[in-house]
C-alpha cells in the first residue's frame, strides 16, 4: 500500500476534526503489520530515523559519562550523570526511574558501557532508552557532543518486537499538515523498506492524535485501482 503526502494530509485533516483538548496533542503514525513471526530477529522492526521536519518537541538528552566528557556534556546536554555517581543510582532504583522520566535520550561513554549497563540497564532497557549505537549514542571519551545532541532533536525510534504493530510519534498538532505528512511518508517508506515482504506486511496505516480516534490513511493509488476494477466488472455484467 503506497501512500503519498496528499493521502496523509487528507487523513490528518480528518483527524483534526476531533474535539479540541486543553493541551497540544501528539500526532502518531500507527501501522498494524501482518505475515511476520516476531520470534525471528529478522522480522522484528527496530530502527532510528530523522524526521525531515522535526518532532515539534525539545528532546532532552542526558550523558552517562566519565570525567573525560564532563566539559562537553555540561555545555551540550540537558543533564549528566558522572561515573563516580553511578553507585548512587545502582542502590536507588527510584532515583533511576526518575532519571528515565526526565530524559528522552541517553548518551553513553563507550569505555564504561559495561558499568552503564549494569547500573542503568534494568530500568533504561525496558523503556527503550539504553544508549544505542544505531542512534549514535555510544561515544568515545573525547567525542564532540553538540552535533549529536542537535541530531537527536529530530530522531525517533521505530520498533515492533513483541506485538505486530508500529506506533510512533511523528510530530504534534501545532505543526502544519504538509510538514506532518512529509514526516509520516518518510517513516512509512523506511518501515516498508525494512519489512521482509515490504508492503505485503502492512495491513493498514492510520494517523492518530493523542486523545483522538485513529483515522485510516487511504491510498489514492489503491483506491484508483479498485475503482477501475469495479468499473470493469460493471461493464462485463452489462454485456
Amino acid at each position: 500500500m503506497a501512500i503519498t503526502k496528499d493521502d496523509v494530509a487528507a487523513a490528518l485533516a480528518a483527524a483534526r476534526k476531533s474535539r479540541k483538548r486543553g493541551f497540544v496533542q501528539s500526532v502518531d503514525l500507527v501501522v498494524p503489520l501482518i505475515g511476520l513471526d516476531l520470534k525471528k530477529p529478522e522480522h522484528q522492526v527496530d530502527f532510528f530515523i530523522g524526521l525531515p521536519n522535526g518532532s515539534g518537541k525539545k528532546m532532552k538528552v542526558c550523558a552517562l559519562i566519565g570525567p573525560e566528557l564532563q566539559p562537553e556534556a555540561k555545555s551540550a546536554c540537558d543533564g549528566m550523570v558522572l561515573q563516580e555517581d553511578f553507585p548512587n543510582y545502582g542502590k536507588n532504583k527510584k532515583l533511576t526511574r526518575k532519571l528515565v522520566r526526565q530524559y528522552d535520550f541517553f548518551i553513553g561513554q563507550a569505555n564504561i558501557m559495561p558499568q552503564i549497563a549494569s547500573t542503568f540497564g534494568r530500568v533504561l532497557g525496558p523503556k527503550g532508552k539504553m544508549p544505542n549505537p544505531k542512534a549514535g549514542c555510544i561515544v568515545p571519551p573525547k567525542a564532540a557532543l553538540k552535533p549529536l545532541v542537535e541530531k537527536l532533536q529530530s530522531i525517533i525510534h521505530v520498533t515492533a518486537k513483541t506485538v505486530p504493530i508500529v506506533q510512533c510519534k511523528v510530530g504534534n498538532e501545532s505543526m502544519g499538515n504538509d510538514a506532518l505528512a512529509v514526516n509520516i511518508v518518510a517513516v512509512y517508506d523506511q518501515l516498508v523498506h525494512v519489512l521482509p515482504q515490504s508492503e505485503q506486511n502492512v495491513k493498514a496505516a492510520f494517523v492518530k492524535l493523542t486523545m483522538g480516534a485513529p483515522v485510516v490513511i487511504t491510498s489514492s493509488a489503491k483506491a484508483a485501482v479498485a475503482a477501475a476494477r469495479k468499473g470493469a466488472v460493471r461493464k462485463s455484467v452489462r454485456k
